[in-house]
């Protein structure tokens, strides 16, 4: 993951404001604000039912907010079709992966460039993702059903792709993978944002992957952010390294309490 990265502008593509966000009566994210710049990779890091997803569901229309603005290249798009978001270039790679499973790799891919119509651009495109996951070639025919959990997230990160968007969120891309596919796919995320200029947002309960595949992060905590900094510092901070990376040299107290935080999960 040492590839330069692109040139990162100081320009947010992406803007939260006090986002409020509900299930029912029950609150999943709290007065949530970030940024993220054009060209980089941010993270927002949480244990399980922090309301990651929630975040995620809430910028590209999913679920509506009950307070707050989602503001995506200068637009304000809180609360729009989700088909509207696509439209002006914001993907979203759900958790699960949630591909189409009875239609072939091909025509999944295919799929994800439904909003384009630049024919040999879409060809190029293919050809690209092609590229970066090789196995996708050699099942193009295959109904994506019967592929493995990896090359399903794969595939999923690639029919995002297919719509050349401004901007990705990826949610728990590791999710049901083996330690060698995680680390095969964070590096591949990484490449397309050092070598295409992607950018991605990107949530994650593998904090180490995360951390080192990212710029800049956000720490969520029941459904607020406590934390945010870049990932360089992020990982030297004592909390993080005790509560999220597992690190033992906060001596004998600090590993008995990330114990605690992993039974919370």
């Amino acid at each position: 993951m040492s590839t330069q990265p692109p040139t990162v502008s100081d320009e947010p593509v992406l803007k939260l404001l006090n986002v409020e966000s509900a299930y029912g009566p029950i609150k999943a994210i709290r007065g949530v604000s970030l940024q993220v710049r054009r060209g980089e990779i941010a993270t927002v890091l949480g244990s399980n039912g922090a309301g990651k997803t929630t975040i995620l569901k809430t910028i590209s229309g999913i679920i509506d907010p009950r307070r707050g603005s989602v503001e995506f290249k200068g637009q304000d798009i809180t609360a729009r079709d989700p088909a509207h978001i696509v439209q002006s270039g914001l993907v979203h790679v759900p958790e699960g992966r949630e591909v189409f499973p009875l239609l072939s790799v091909r025509d999944n891919l295919l799929m994800g460039a439904y909003t384009r119509r630049d024919r040999d651009g879409v060809a190029r495109d293919v050809e690209m993702v092609f590229g970066y996951f090789p196995i996708l070639r050699e099942r193009a025919a295959q109904d994506a059903g019967l592929l493995s959990g990896g090359q399903q997230q794969m595939l999923a990160i690639s029919r995002a792709l297919m719509a050349d968007p401004d901007l990705i969120l990826l949610d728990e891309p590791s999710l049901g993978l083996s330690p060698k596919l995680t680390k095969e796919i964070f590096e591949i995320v990484v490449r397309i944002n050092r070598e295409r200029g992607t950018t991605l947002l990107l949530v994650e309960q593998n904090a180490n992957m995360a951390l080192n595949a990212a710029d800049y992060g956000y720490v969520l905590e029941n459904g607020r952010i406590v934390m945010e900094d870049t990932c360089a510092r992020l990982r030297e901070k004592e909390d993080i390294k005790e509560f999220y990376l597992g690190m033992k040299d906060a001596g004998v107290r600090g590993e008995r309490r990330w114990k605690k935080k992993k039974n919370w999960r």
